[in-house]
């Protein structure tokens, strides 16, 4: 059974890996170019709001401030005892998630916003217990440095998908640091219409819940896949 499933994981695995390899396409562009007219639309309120946001993200993620205790033992499970944990915590985070967006939605502009943020937490919450389901020891601050590197690889554009991939699949052979700006910069802009959406009356519940569906999703393929190449390493 587990040689049959490590087989399984790894045909998915080296079908994500050629995914994350691939050069952007001109669709791919051309899309880039409709998602920086968006953008523009957003207002500097919000880019400025999440700016803020992922720095603080980043101080939480670095310090450790909250998400670590002194009792925090590191975890040894086989492969397919940390996919099977890690879905069933998936499944909390998402669900909060998706209960934050439609609620937030339902507010006027001000408590909107308040969902950026809040999503943002447990988008971290999650990468530190999908850290230790694998086995990796959270205290470490590289390992922290490498939770960065799975959020911003979730989360950037195709250009800079190929610049980040080789890092994360080298990892425990090279070293890198994370270049801040650009960590901000790529998030911010990857909130797309359906969070400018969210901003609106009536429709901004089913847009937020559905966005915030979208972006859990998207962390939750990166971080599996990032974590199962380096046990399979």
């Amino acid at each position: 059974m587990d040689n049959l499933y490590l087989k399984t994981i790894k045909k998915e695995l080296t079908a994500w890996e050629k995914k994350m390899q691939k050069k952007p396409s001109l669709t791919n562009r051309a899309s880039k170019a409709i998602q920086e007219k968006i953008q523009n639309l957003v207002p500097d309120k919000v880019q400025n709001l999440i700016t803020a946001a992922v720095k603080t993200m980043i101080e939480t993620v670095i310090s450790g401030s909250g998400l670590i205790t002194k009792t925090e033992q590191t975890l040894k499970p086989s492969l397919a005892e940390s996919d099977f944990l890690v879905t069933q915590a998936f499944s909390v985070y998402h669900k909060t998630a998706v209960a934050q967006g439609i609620g937030f939605g339902l507010g006027g502009v001000l408590i909107n916003l308040a969902d950026l943020p809040a999503l943002l937490l447990v988008k971290t919450k999650f990468l530190f217990d999908c850290a230790k389901l694998y086995g990796f020891d959270i205290s470490d601050d590289k390992e922290r440095m490498f939770m960065l590197y799975v959020f911003q690889l979730a989360y950037c554009c195709d250009r800079r998908r190929l610049e980040i991939f080789p890092i994360i699949k080298n990892w425990d052979t090279e070293s890198a640091e994370i270049e801040w700006e650009k960590l901000q910069t790529e998030y911010r802009d990857y909130m797309d219409i359906a969070k400018l959406l969210q901003l609106l009356p009536v429709v901004g519940a089913v847009a937020g819940g559905a966005a915030n569906h979208r972006l859990m999703n998207k962390l939750k393929v990166t971080a599996m896949n990032c974590y199962r190449m380096r046990v399979l390493q």
